[in-house]
C-alpha cells in the first residue's frame, strides 16, 4: 500500500507562528534513517528492488520521482511517500536541480 502525504500546513492549537503538517502515520519501528542528495537524472537502483524493510521518503528539496511496481509517482517538496519494500521499487530525480530526501527506513509486519 503505498501512501502520499500532501495536506496543508497548519497551526496546531496553542501555537503562534508555528506551522506543521503530518508526514507518516505510526508505521512499525524505525530501523534507520538518511538524507540522500539526487543529482539531476539520478537515483536508484536500475531495475527496481525489493526487500523487507519499507521506506518512508520525506522530499526536503526538490521533486521526486517513485516507481513502485507498474506505477509512477511525483513527490514534491514537504511531501511524502510510503513504499512497501516487498513492491518493486526505485527513487529517481527527473529534474534539472538536485532533489533532497530523507528515508526512513521502518520493519515490516512480517519482521
Amino acid at each position: 500500500m503505498e501512501e502520499l502525504y500532501t495536506q496543508e500546513f497548519t497551526t496546531p492549537p496553542n501555537h503562534k507562528g508555528f506551522s506543521a503538517k503530518k508526514l507518516f502515520d505510526e508505521n512499525g519501528k524505525i530501523k534507520w534513517g538518511a538524507i540522500a542528495y539526487i543529482d539531476k537524472d539520478g537515483g536508484g537502483p536500475e531495475g527496481n528492488h525489493t526487500h523487507k524493510e519499507n521506506h518512508i521518503f520525506i522530499v526536503v528539496d526538490g521533486e521526486a520521482k517513485i516507481i513502485l511496481g507498474e506505477q509512477t509517482f511525483i513527490v514534491r517538496k514537504n511531501e511524502s511517500f510510503f513504499v512497501n519494500g516487498m513492491m518493486p521499487h526505485s527513487i529517481w530525480n527527473n529534474t534539472d536541480q538536485t532533489t533532497v530526501v530523507i528515508k526512513i527506513s521502518t520493519e515490516s509486519e512480517a519482521e
